[in-house]
């Protein structure tokens, strides 16, 4: 009974928060709304007013040239898809490795090392800009895609919140596998990685979007164009279409769509992976 009393009471409580989410999420998504509406109009429908959500009169021919024009996207995503696949499986993997480290082997000093390795996020990366040119530079990578490649595959969040699971599994499962005579490595890869896929893959998720959606790095380091990734690209279409309003919107429909496809697959593993990392700190 006073469990019912409990739920009926927090009711109305309950369904003003769900319309105050419900009414930021409609605010949140028009423009988004809006990007796709405005890419399928005629230019005389931009800036119609009231604006007509639907078009009359739907075309794809903004989207046609996106795709087909001079310079195609197609060459922005292939460069993209490549630097941010490769980028995201390192990530993920050396932070695993990193974050197993951190929060299972004993060494002198492990705390005081992990919260120096976690002062650097407070380093801005803007800072970093130059010394990264003269390495590449002597490297030779610069001018290449190894130059977004290879720095993002190291990622401070992606150790951190690794960690933050695998000290929320419980210690008693290393213990009898050192008991059972197996060393880090075997039990890394053959009880905690299979204990760990949601927050991997939270991570992968997050990693792949950093990667997308980079655009300083790429216009700093990348110099010939047919290197350049959907930021740039993007960035390019823009400055050379100033007043097509509905290739704008139809070229940012293009670069958003694998967000959302990424998203839509793995939203279940991030809700999870956060979660558990958040367990135990």
């Amino acid at each position: 009974m006073e469990l019912k009393k409990r739920l009926v009471s927090g009711t109305p409580g309950r369904l003003l928060v769900t319309l105050i989410m419900l009414a930021l999420a409609i605010v949140m998504i028009m423009p988004f709304l809006w990007m796709i509406s405005t890419s399928l109009k005629t230019p005389t429908e931009v800036f119609k007013y009231p604006i007509e959500w639907i078009p009359a009169h739907p075309t794809w021919e903004h989207h046609l040239k996106v795709w087909s024009g001079p310079k195609s996207f197609g060459t922005y995503y292939l460069n993209s898809l490549k630097i941010a696949f490769i980028g995201m499986v390192g990530a993920t993997f050396l932070s695993a490795f990193a974050a197993y480290g951190f929060a299972r082997v004993e060494f002198k000093g492990r705390n005081a090392l992990f919260m120096l390795y976690l002062s650097m996020m407070m380093i801005p990366p803007q800072v970093l800009f130059v010394p990264k040119f003269i390495m590449f530079e002597w490297a030779g990578i610069y001018n290449t895609h190894w130059s977004l490649i290879l720095p993002g595959m190291f990622t401070i969040f992606g150790v951190f919140m690794l960690r933050q699971f695998f000290l929320s599994i419980p210690h008693e499962i290393s213990e009898s596998a050192f008991i059972d005579g197996a060393g880090h490595f075997r039990i890394f890869f053959r009880l905690i990685l299979p204990l760990a896929k949601p927050a991997l893959a939270t991570l992968a998720i997050i990693d792949f979007s950093w990667q997308w959606n980079d655009y300083e790095n790429a216009l700093v380091f990348l110099i010939d164009e047919r290197l350049y990734t959907i930021p740039l690209g993007l960035q390019n279409f823009i400055l050379e279409n100033t007043v097509d309003y509905n290739g704008m919107m139809a070229a940012a429909s293009a670069g958003i769509i694998p967000m959302i496809v990424v998203f839509a697959i793995g939203q279940r593993y991030i809700i999870q992976g956060l979660t558990n990392s958040a367990v135990k700190g």
